[in-house]
């Protein structure tokens, strides 16, 4: 309970109870908080009280808020290796941790001028784009849109909504293996769609990878944009094999 009168803030008070709870263990990694609601109901204040202690908690890094679906205590991040041969599910698979892949959309467009350099072909060309969402264990840490000339995979779109992998996509039209020629990381706010795939509030960072694949001749074959959660992935960059 709450001791009034103390001189140390109720907001305070409620941090210290819930940073206790975090650091005990009797809260773990993933247990997600009770409500607003219900923890002003325990603690019999308002629930802008509530507020503060739950951002406190936020910024020191002990908690996340989802937008949506409530705070939870936060897990370990993760490791995410960039080399020159890169795999979302290899990456995750060796830390032990579940990965998954949602699909958003696969359609044809024609090439921007940062596309075209990057692919090596002329602007305003038609590539294929996928987009698709990235997960660990059930939570979404990335979302990221690919780019793949049409000339060399024609019909993409149908193949790629078969089986859902870039990598049994590319297979399929015979590149049996591809890899990283080029990868820029950056940092940006992101917009109001990025958030929303991202599940997290638009005042969060994200980190990005623009990457550009080549196959075993050294031809692109893919020109990628992922945005990772920056409070969930840290980046590592691995020396060329």
């Amino acid at each position: 309970m709450l001791t009034r009168g103390t001189g140390v803030a109720l907001w305070r008070q409620i941090y210290s109870t819930l940073e206790l709870e975090i650091s005990s263990g009797r809260l773990q990694p993933g247990d997600r908080l009770p409500s607003e609601n219900a923890l002003s109901a325990k603690f019999a204040v308002n629930r802008h009280t509530i507020r503060r202690a739950l951002s406190t908690l936020e910024e020191n890094g002990l908690i996340r808020v989802e937008h949506g679906r409530g705070s939870f205590v936060q897990e370990p991040v993760i490791h995410y290796p960039v080399s020159r041969r890169t795999r979302f599910s290899e990456n995750l698979s060796k830390q032990r941790r579940t990965p998954g892949n949602v699909f958003i959309r696969a359609v044809d467009a024609e090439a921007d001028r940062l596309v075209a350099e990057a692919l090596d072909i002329e602007s305003g060309a038609v590539v294929t784009c996928v987009s698709s969402a990235g997960e660990a264990d059930g939570r979404r840490i990335s979302y990221s849109t690919s780019y793949f000339p049409r000339s060399l995979f024609p019909g993409m779109v149908r193949i790629y909504r078969e089986n859902g992998s870039v990598t049994r996509t590319l297979e399929h039209f015979g590149v049996g293996d591809y890899s990283r020629k080029q990868t820029r990381i950056i940092s940006r706010m992101p917009s109001a769609e990025e958030a929303r795939e991202l599940r997290q509030p638009r005042t969060r960072p994200v980190l990005i990878t623009e990457s550009i694949n080549v196959d075993s001749r050294g031809v692109p074959v893919e020109f990628g944009i992922c945005l990772f959660a920056s409070d969930w992935v840290q980046i590592l960059v691995e020396p060329s094999e």
